[in-house]
């Protein structure tokens, strides 16, 4: 059974090389670059990988199209700020080398976030399963504009696995604080607005406080100290600007009415 890894990168100059190194052991390392003006295409051909460079279409269009470029029917899925870790890389060459009839269509993998500088164990955070390992044959990444998955086939056997990626996805709180602001709570109000799901001032007024309780208290993100507090807070921020974003939408299709 052979395996192309592929990659999603763009600007990512400073991560990509890490992401690569930790799928050295796959058949192939495919890097989808979306025009990067930095080195980042130079570092993933330099170590070896086969880079199209494509113009950004969405996180899932850019992942599916990775998929579909690849060699190899059997798929691993990695993002630029992603590392597979030592143990899960044993895990995929016992598979590799095992039984073909004991080899699942897919499979869920841990995924433990670095934030502030120490890995983030509660708070909604882990274990965050992620089914990036998949027959291509058989599965396909959702149509959606924010946290994209990849969704199987009926019937297909998808079984879970022990060793982690490894994610290190934000650099800083102003980067936190950005992200939400220009992607995270803008995305998520336009995809539940094409749900015709709807919010209220009521709704907006305690989205931020029951987010807060809910990450730091009942998902026990106090045990990460203060860098649970900030991602606490981070959510509470995340879930007003979400129901805000949703709020003007639907004004505006009002007014547009």
């Amino acid at each position: 059974m052979k395996i192309s890894a592929v990659i999603i990168a763009g600007n990512e100059e400073t991560k990509v090389g890490d992401a690569i190194r930790s799928v050295d052991w796959a058949d192939e390392v495919l890097v989808i670059d979306s025009e990067s003006t930095d080195r980042t295409r130079e570092i993933a051909e330099s170590l070896g990988a086969r880079v199209i460079t494509r113009t950004w279409t969405g996180f899932s269009a850019q992942k599916q199209f990775a998929v579909d470029a690849a060699s190899f029917d059997r798929i691993f899925s990695l993002d630029a700020d992603e590392r597979v870790s030592p143990e899960l890389k044993d895990e995929i060459n016992a598979i590799v080398t095992g039984s073909e009839d004991d080899i699942a269509d897919g499979y869920r993998i841990p995924r433990l976030t670095f934030y502030m500088g120490r890995p983030i164990r509660h708070g909604g955070w882990y274990p965050d399963w992620q089914l990036r390992f998949f027959d291509r044959r058989k599965a396909h990444w959702k149509d959606v504009l924010i946290h994209e998955s990849v969704k199987m086939d009926a019937g297909t056997v998808v079984e879970r696995l022990k060793g982690e990626i490894i994610h290190y996805s934000i650099d800083s709180a102003a980067e936190h604080h950005r992200l939400i602001g220009e992607r995270y709570a803008p995305f998520a109000a336009q995809q539940a607005f094409a749900k015709g799901r709807m919010t209220s001032k009521l709704k907006i007024f305690f989205a931020g406080p029951i987010a807060f309780f809910s990450t730091f208290i009942l998902k026990a993100g106090f045990l990460d100290g203060f860098a649970g507090f900030c991602i606490a807070r981070f959510a509470a921020h995340h879930a007003f600007l979400k129901h805000i974003c949703l709020w003007e939408l639907q004004n505006d299709k009002v007014q547009g009415d």
